[in-house]
């Protein structure tokens, strides 16, 4: 079975017990944090990936590390992955679960990345025109990106749609159509 879609089972699970506890936000703190984690630490991910330490062991230092401050449900939940085995999915299985709320929730994800910072009245506007469209949902959440390779305008993704409206993209635009160009060929063969 694929990883994502272990991922998508695992996650689907959880979400799931996590609305018939009325706890699905609770959980979702727990698993930003151990998603942070996971990902900005590499000897947890590490411990995470390796099958040479015994899952009892792996247990322990979970019950340890997160006991005190994740909520009972999200502890049996990491306690029962590794009693599986399935504990190297944990960051895969976070993200999906991330996706599944969102989803549930109707947040979009909005990535847009320009030239120079964007004010919050620029990103009042895109998040309009994305709900005016109906590309978004009740909610946007912006992820923004300084790249000044763009020369001036943005690229926004969110779906799997990318628009991008930005200066070095269209002078790439013009780069190839002026290669392409019948006219300058024609006069070069003269």
């Amino acid at each position: 079975m694929s990883v994502a879609r272990i991922a998508s089972r695992y996650a689907k699970t959880l979400v799931d017990l996590s609305i018939q506890q009325n706890k699905l936000d609770r959980v979702l703190e727990d698993v930003e944090s151990f998603n942070t984690i996971s990902k900005e630490n590499k000897d947890f991910h590490n411990f995470l990936k390796t099958p040479i330490i015994h899952k009892d062991k792996k247990q322990g230092i979970i019950k340890k590390l997160f006991e005190s401050s994740y909520d009972d449900l999200t502890m049996k939940f990491l306690l029962l992955l590794i009693a599986k085995q399935r504990e190297k999915f944990l960051p895969e299985i976070a993200d999906e679960f991330i996706l599944q709320y969102k989803a549930l929730k109707h947040i979009t994800t909005v990535k847009v990345t320009s030239a120079v910072e964007l004010s919050k009245d620029v990103l009042a506007k895109i998040e309009k025109k994305l709900k005016e469209g109906d590309l978004a949902g009740e909610k946007v959440e912006f992820e923004t990106k300084v790249d000044p390779s763009l020369i001036g305008g943005v690229i926004i993704e969110f779906n799997d749609r990318v628009y991008d409206a930005s200066v070095g993209h269209r002078l790439d635009k013009y780069k190839k159509n002026f290669g392409e160009n019948l006219y300058v060929s024609l006069i070069q063969s003269r």
